[in-house]
């Protein structure tokens, strides 16, 4: 669960992380008058608080050089939508002279066992495409030992007062992911100024959504995220079903995390792309555990085909088989629909698929490419 901007930097703020004093902008003339006079001096940048990615290479972070262009700015980025998302608030934080800018990272990583930290000496918009971040697997918290971190980073940060304060910031930020339930903690970019402080430019943080019975920031952005989706997606989230809207027109209903991304990825690879990442893993074998995503996908006028990807081995395939049998006639589109089902008594899912006249693929690979080849024919 992807928190705003300008909540990452409370969250960083409350850590003891330099973060700029920026001020949180709602829409209307009324907020952004009594944000402007919160503002003391200008420049500012002018930031949209959306959690898709490449806000800046879409023209959601602009400069303001005074109340005029702060007014202006506003005005367009509340009515730009950035990766299906308004923004419902702006952030204006102080211009900064920059003298370098980093990144710097703690994320949980399943090789690590764990937590992992990244870091790079280069940061900012083009991370991807320079050399990929030095790693310091930690695992648990307890873990973390600066000299081991240090002679990581030596090779490849030479400026010691850096790389020290790299390396407390590092462990200020791992001990904060595991207090606040945080998967991912990523600083990018983290900026030294001439001073020589280093100061969180942009922030994002990732909640671990199953720590809501614990955590009150998370059981509140939880609620929130409940409030503002629509009928159909907060049907789909009572079921626990994990939605992730992609610019793709294949739908995809499946089962995990892992078999999810790996029917994303051969979608991918066979020349279609993927409309959604749909995880239905806590397995609901009942009309009305898949109602919400079938119907969800239907409504979606991006979605040319549905394709229904379950493996499992304690879900029962006839189960799943005999849901989808009975969704179908409740449906209102006719989109086409692929399935590959596989494991406990996959040998009853062709007889139940061929009473509304579908069929079960032997493999993803032919799911896939069907539901590909049904795509370009739309």
């Amino acid at each position: 669960m992807m928190i705003l901007e300008y909540e990452a930097k409370d969250l960083l703020r409350s850590a003891g992380v330099a973060v700029p004093d920026g001020s949180v902008i709602r829409p209307g003339a009324r907020a952004l008058q009594a944000a402007a006079r919160r503002i003391d001096s200008y420049p500012v940048a002018v930031k949209a608080q959306v959690r898709s990615g490449g806000r800046g290479k879409q023209g959601g972070v602009t400069r303001a050089n005074d109340v005029a262009q702060l007014r202006a700015a506003a005005k367009r980025l509340f009515a730009t939508t950035f990766g299906d998302e308004q923004p419902a608030a702006l952030l204006a934080d102080p211009w900064l002279v920059i003298d370098r800018e980093l990144y710097l990272s703690v994320t949980v990583d399943g090789a690590a066992e764990g937590y992992v930290v990244l870091y790079s000496p280069r940061g900012g918009v083009d991370i991807e495409s320079g050399a990929p971040p030095v790693r310091y697997p930690i695992g648990v918290p307890w873990r973390f030992r600066t000299h081991e971190l240090r002679a990581i980073l030596e090779p490849v940060e030479k400026d010691f007062q850096v790389r020290e304060r790299v390396i407390a910031l590092a462990q200020r930020l791992v001990e904060t992911a595991a207090a606040r339930d945080c998967t991912t903690i990523e600083i990018n970019p983290l900026a030294r100024l001439a001073s020589g402080e280093l100061v969180a430019l942009d922030a994002k943080v990732v909640y671990d959504e199953w720590g809501h019975f614990r955590n009150r920031d998370i059981a509140e952005q939880r609620a929130g995220i409940r409030r503002r989706a629509d009928r159909l997606l907060k049907a789909c989230l009572d079921m626990q079903h994990m939605y992730v809207r992609l610019d793709g027109d294949i739908g995809l209903i499946s089962g995990g995390a892992g078999m999810t991304m790996a029917a994303m990825d051969m979608i991918r690879r066979y020349g279609g792309r993927p409309a959604c990442f749909f995880d239905c893993s806590p397995g609901p074998t009942s009309t009305r555990g898949y109602r919400p995503a079938i119907a969800m996908l239907d409504a979606d006028p991006q979605v040319k085909v549905i394709l229904v990807s379950i493996f499992g081995g304690g879900t029962q395939m006839q189960r799943v088989a005999t849901a989808m049998k009975e969704n179908m006639p409740m449906r209102r589109s006719g989109k086409p629909v692929v399935f590959r089902l596989d494991g406990t008594h996959v040998d009853q899912v062709p007889g139940i698929l061929a009473t509304f006249g579908a069929r079960n693929h032997d493999c993803l690979e032919d799911a896939v490419r069907e539901a590909v080849k049904l795509a370009r024919r739309a």
